[in-house]
């Protein structure tokens, strides 16, 4: 059986997220998803916006930083 971490609240497995780290130094969980690809996408249209955040994808269970 899988972990509550990767699982929503409809059951499907959703490994990937998407982080935003502020100018402050602030993270926050943008999103969960299925796959990287579809993640990575995610974080490349909100980091095309040219805002000061960055965002970066990351699987559950991993704390790796951009």
């Amino acid at each position: 059986m899988l972990g509550r971490d990767t699982m929503s609240d409809s059951g499907a497995v959703l490994p990937w997220l998407v982080i935003r780290q502020d100018d402050n130094g602030n993270r926050y969980r943008v999103g969960r998803y299925a796959t990287q690809d579809e993640a990575q996408r995610t974080a490349d249209k909100l980091d095309v916006r040219g805002h000061k955040q960055l965002y970066w994808v990351e699987r559950i269970g991993q704390t790796a930083r951009p």
